[in-house]
């Protein structure tokens, strides 16, 4: 007979401290953007300069995402969780006290590998924490995803809040109180969970890493100024390669990084590319939302930050109080086809806001349909990538689905910015005013990424297999 395991009674402590992980780790992807200005001028930073205090973070937390996941597996998530937290912690004492851009922009690179070990470390626990009990899962991932939510939006407000009464430095010293009380909650807190015997693919840890990294860096810098087509060309094939490699290594070594048979769990691939094609539209619906408020509509960095808390209260609360009970009563399938279909047409709306626009009609009524789409699309595409795996292999899943997400964000963000800069360019030429041509810019990125997020409901309706399907073809085999 089956036993099923008596629950973790501190699970929901130990989800609220991984939630604040996940804040955080979302956080700093967002918080220096409205200090930018500030911080270049303290540290001598030029335009093009800037832009890698952003990138560097992205960078490193893209490319060891796998790595992450992998280590995860091996050593427990709790102690890759304390690692991460130790390296990001320390990395954010180093870029607060920085007096120099090289030692700031290292400070940033080891912020995202710090927060390439957590991210993994943590959907790992909570799938381990949960992952037996269906309705509490879609709770907890619930959750989950209002964190990130919350992390994405109150980057871009407490950016402006500390930048303007405190100083750019808090930014990155905001993290060292708050990730002390992490490390101590973490022993206390979170379950041990076991160590796996193996080893690490150290060869293709390098390949998959420089891979990844390597096509991030060629997709935030083919915009920059003076950035060279055949120079991006030759980086993202030499990405290509690299990945070619890194897949031709795991398919010989005997405790590969990635074993290959992981894609044959059901809708495990299907699940990781539509969450890719979710970052690819959400991330480009936040960024050009927040140019068009500051941009066209004459908003401050505060100002807009502001603007766009209705949407994030309104995925938090959906994720936490009604996404489950939908999941529940439709499935994941059904919300996560839904919730793109509401994104899209969210976009769409969004595409429509003209330049002399007004705040309620015109950026809260589709920003609420877009936060609608993304709290029934989110919790759903995470439980398509990772339900199918291995319990041994839930770390390696989650950080399958966090790179999934971040490489679709930096891949759809830098498509919808060429987007953007082809036809705003081509209005100019045309005559039109700056102010017209900056948003008819916009309003091409934004149907681009509703282009995405249609494409995306037509690929979920047509590929998830539905339960009895995966229950047949497990029976056939």
């Amino acid at each position: 007979m089956t036993t099923i395991s008596p629950p973790d009674p501190r699970r929901w402590l130990a989800l609220a401290l991984l939630c604040s992980a996940q804040f955080i780790v979302i956080l700093d992807t967002s918080i220096v953007g409205v200090a930018l200005p500030a911080l270049g001028r303290a540290l001598g930073f030029d335009a093009a300069g800037l832009q890698w205090i952003f990138n560097a973070y992205v960078v490193a937390f893209g490319g060891a995402l796998l790595l992450g996941g992998r280590l995860a597996d091996l050593f427990g998530p709790r102690r890759l969780f304390g690692l991460g937290f130790a390296i990001l912690t320390g990395a954010s004492l180093v870029a607060g006290l920085a007096d120099s851009p090289g030692v700031l922009l290292a400070a940033r690179a080891a912020q995202g590998a710090g927060a390439a070990l957590i991210a993994p470390a943590a959907l790992a626990m909570v799938m381990g924490l949960f992952g037996g009990r269906p309705t509490e899962l879609r709770t907890a991932l619930g959750f989950w995803g209002a964190a990130a939510a919350a992390g994405g939006t109150a980057g871009v407000f407490l950016g402006g809040v500390i930048t303007e009464w405190l100083s750019w430095r808090w930014t990155f010293l905001i993290n060292v109180p708050v990730g002390a009380l992490v490390l101590i909650a973490t022993p206390a807190w979170l379950p041990r969970g076991a160590r796996r015997p193996g080893s690490v693919d150290v060869l293709g840890a390098l390949a998959v890493t420089a891979a990844l990294a390597l096509a991030v860096y060629a997709i935030v810098t083919a915009n920059a100024p003076g950035a060279s087509g055949v120079a991006t060309a030759l980086e993202l094939g030499l990405a290509a390669a690299l990945f070619i490699g890194f897949v031709a290594i795991q398919g010989v070594r005997r405790e590969p990084l990635i074993a290959l048979a992981i894609f044959r769990a059901p809708n495990l691939a299907v699940g990781n590319l539509l969450m890719a094609l979710l970052g690819a539209a959400w991330i480009p619906a936040w960024f050009f939302l927040n140019m068009y408020l500051q941009e066209i509509l004459g908003d401050g960095a505060f100002a807009s930050g502001l603007a766009l808390v209705p949407m994030t209260l309104t995925i938090m609360v959906l994720m936490i109080a009604a996404t489950e009970r939908v999941v529940g009563r439709i499935g994941p399938r059904a919300a996560l086809i839904a919730g793109l279909a509401l994104l899209g047409l969210a976009l769409v709306g969004f595409a429509r806001m003209p330049v002399a626009g007004g705040f309620a009609a015109d950026v809260l009524v589709p920003s609420l349909f877009g936060a609608l789409g993304m709290s029934l699309a989110y919790i759903p595409a995470m439980i398509t990538a990772t339900a199918g795996a291995r319990p041994e292999d839930g770390g390696l899943a989650s950080g399958l689905v966090n790179t999934s997400y971040q490489v679709g964000s930096a891949i759809g963000l830098a498509a919808m910015v060429a987007v953007a800069g082809a036809r705003a360019s081509s209005l100019a030429a045309a005559g039109a005013a700056p102010i017209a041509a900056a948003q008819g810019g916009f309003s091409a990125a934004f149907i681009g990424a509703s282009t995405i997020a249609f494409a995306a409901a037509a690929i979920a309706a047509v590929a998830i297999r539905r339960p009895r399907e995966v229950r047949a073809s497990a029976a056939a085999s």
